[in-house]
């Protein structure tokens, strides 16, 4: 009912303007997926186009799916979709050892599974208390913070100029004009915040002569990605059981955004919105393989720009999926967007990615710290998912299919609370009966 409110008191133009800061927000992100498995397979400069082509037009079509929703298909949350950074590694040992065609296989394969087993992931929603989710959503934010850092530091820790006294300051004083925005401002312009923050931190940076306009004039007017331009998906064992597994992990996190989304709008996560919200997962994904593009999921970060602009309405996602179709179908348009500085990203994302761990800090003051139990739980939980962030390194030895589950700081983090809760709150309960 809330969204429904925020869509009669907001015009057009406020829609579409919310609906670009969110595109903004994640745009870098969701095309760094298909430049990086471009580079690792040897793809072309035209054959990169079409990736990143057909990873915008496939975001924006799941985000609407998402978001309007399409039968049993889409939660009809605030949601936005992007290639997923959880996938990126599978997809390009798959890539570099089979093909992209093999790619793209894997791809449908594991989105039609995610389709099949929604329903039967979905139920364990009732293993999810309090205590759960607040230790999920916090170490959402924490694993959030490692891409604003790289942001931060010029967005390739590879280059000589990395993280440069100029991209700190641009970085700070994008964050500070944001802060600064935020505080002085009310009302309406309140919402605006992060974009006017990006706007500064950008002009800025046009002064200081550290972004380039100039890749606006040399990109196409229109780029249409055609089904399989890279020829017919070929459907291999291995590689569709690595995928499979991958989307494991990704339905792990969609069900932490899908709780904090719920949590924000005020309101219980269901079953039935989370196999709704999963399926949309699984049929992005399948149509993405057809489309030339990869597994997708619910981008975390914006779930933090939610939190600051207080606006929970599905319209806001709904234009920021069209507004992803166009920058798919008008590869000059996506140009423009692409010449944002990555610092100024890294200023806005340190308060998006902080607003989602503060949210975690939230649901978990809520939770009753009188036992022992909770308290370990929650020391447990955090710092198992804290560990394959602050150290990658660590589960190197491992086989590519346990080590792709021990990297993600999310799944293990959740795993182990609900393990913990479900062990030691079910032996309270004995005592107490």
């Amino acid at each position: 009912m809330a969204d429904k409110k925020q869509d009669r008191a907001l015009s057009v133009r406020r829609i579409a303007s919310l609906g670009l800061q969110h595109v903004l927000v994640m745009y870098a992100g969701t095309v760094t997926v298909p430049l990086i498995l471009a580079s690792v397979m040897g793809l072309n400069g035209a054959q990169t186009v079409t990736l990143v082509n057909a990873c915008l037009l496939t975001s924006g079509l799941a985000t609407l799916l998402q978001s309007v929703g399409l039968g049993r298909f889409g939660g009809r949350l605030p949601l936005i979709q992007g290639c997923s950074f959880i996938v990126l590694a599978p997809m390009a040992m798959i890539g570099q050892q089979y093909g992209i065609t093999t790619v793209f296989g894997a791809a449908i394969a594991c989105g039609l599974f995610t389709v099949i087993v929604a329903p039967l992931f979905s139920r364990l929603i009732r293993f999810f208390p309090p205590i759960v989710i607040g230790c999920v959503i916090t170490i959402i934010g924490i694993s959030l913070m490692p891409a604003a850092a790289i942001w931060i530091g010029g967005g390739n820790p590879d280059a000589p100029d990395f993280a440069s006294p100029s991209q700190l300051l641009l970085a700070l004083a994008t964050l500070a004009i944001t802060l600064l925005f935020y505080s002085k401002t009310r009302g309406v312009m309140r919402n605006f915040s992060i974009l006017a923050g990006m706007l500064a931190g950008t002009l800025i940076a046009f002064a200081a002569g550290m972004t380039d306009f100039s890749a606006v004039t040399h990109a196409a007017w229109l780029g249409i990605s055609m089904p399989f331009s890279f020829g017919l998906p070929v459907f291999s064992p291995v590689p569709v059981f690595v995928a499979c597994l991958a989307m494991i992990i990704v339905m792990t996190e969609t069900t932490g955004n899908v709780l904090l989304i719920d949590k924000l709008m005020g309101r219980a996560t269901t079953p039935q919105r989370l196999a709704d919200t999963l399926r949309a997962d699984g049929l992005s994904t399948l149509v993405g393989g057809c489309l030339n593009s990869f597994p997708y999921n619910a981008f975390s970060q914006n779930a933090g720009l939610i939190m600051l602009t207080r606006i929970t309405s599905r319209s806001v996602l709904a234009a920021a999926g069209v507004i992803l179709v166009l920058l798919g179908l008008f590869p000059k348009l996506g140009a423009i967007i692409a010449a944002i500085p990555r610092p100024v990203l890294g200023g806005v994302g340190v308060l998006m990615f902080g607003m989602t761990l503060a949210a975690g800090i939230q649901q978990l003051k809520e939770v009753s710290f009188d036992n022992d139990n909770t308290m370990l739980i929650v020391a447990v939980s955090i710092s198992v998912g804290v560990i394959p962030m602050a150290f990658p390194a660590l589960f190197h030895a491992l086989p590519a299919s346990l080590r792709l589950i021990f990297s993600s700081g999310i799944f293990m983090g959740g795993f182990t609370a609900v393990v913990l809760n479900s062990l030691l709150n079910a032996k309270k309960e004995k005592r107490d009966a």
